[in-house]
């Protein structure tokens, strides 16, 4: 037993309780420090992770740095919220009716998706007219030879069930493809020029 170190030059199974209690006490305390310091090198890596991913935070104490963070994170949460916004208004290649109650009024939300083409707001407006419906707001966009139009709309004799089919039925009757149709809309020309 030459070669082993006891700390009060005896074992501990020869050592008083007092002793024993204090050389654990010991023990547990080096544990718990280095089980702090690994936590604080964690910290301390991750942070200087955040130091290479956020612009201009070389210089920032630790707080300043997670202010920077929470604002930047705010910031692209609301990039992020803008971008599925303006996603949601751009045509898609599905033919597609949506009607949704509008925040709790009694105004009707309804979007419709198809092919670009001159006579579809003539259509639309014979579709709603039965239903003594209003357009009250619309939000179109054109792209690429389809149309996505969302619509705000007050309908006195409609619900959403039966205002979905008159729309359902536009979109059906109009035969769901640009084939049909010899005239092309004037925004579809930019898309899609003619040959000569």
């Amino acid at each position: 037993m030459e070669n082993c170190y006891w700390p009060h030059d005896a074992p501990p199974w020869l050592l008083s309780p007092a002793a024993a209690a204090d050389d654990r006490a010991a023990s547990a305390s080096r544990s718990h420090s280095e089980a702090e310091k690994r936590r604080r090198d964690r910290i301390n890596a991750q942070l200087s992770t955040l130091r290479k991913l956020i612009p201009k935070s070389e210089k920032m104490d630790k707080a300043a740095l997670l202010g920077h963070v929470v604002d930047h994170v705010k910031e692209q949460r609301q990039r992020a919220k803008e971008a599925s916004k303006s996603s949601s208004s751009m045509p898609s290649e599905i033919d597609e009716v949506i009607i949704d109650q509008h925040h709790e009024s009694e105004h009707i939300k309804a979007s419709i998706c198809c092919d670009d083409r001159p006579e579809l707001f003539a259509e639309l407006k014979a579709a709603l007219k039965p239903l003594e419906a209003t357009i009250l707001e619309a939000e179109v966009t054109s792209l690429g030879g389809r149309i996505k139009a969302n619509f705000i709309i007050s309908a006195a004799m409609a619900n959403q069930h039966t205002l979905k089919m008159a729309l359902t039925r536009l979109l059906i009757s109009s035969g769901s493809g640009s084939s049909g149709y010899g005239t092309r809309s004037k925004r579809q020309r930019f898309f899609y020029p003619t040959s000569r």
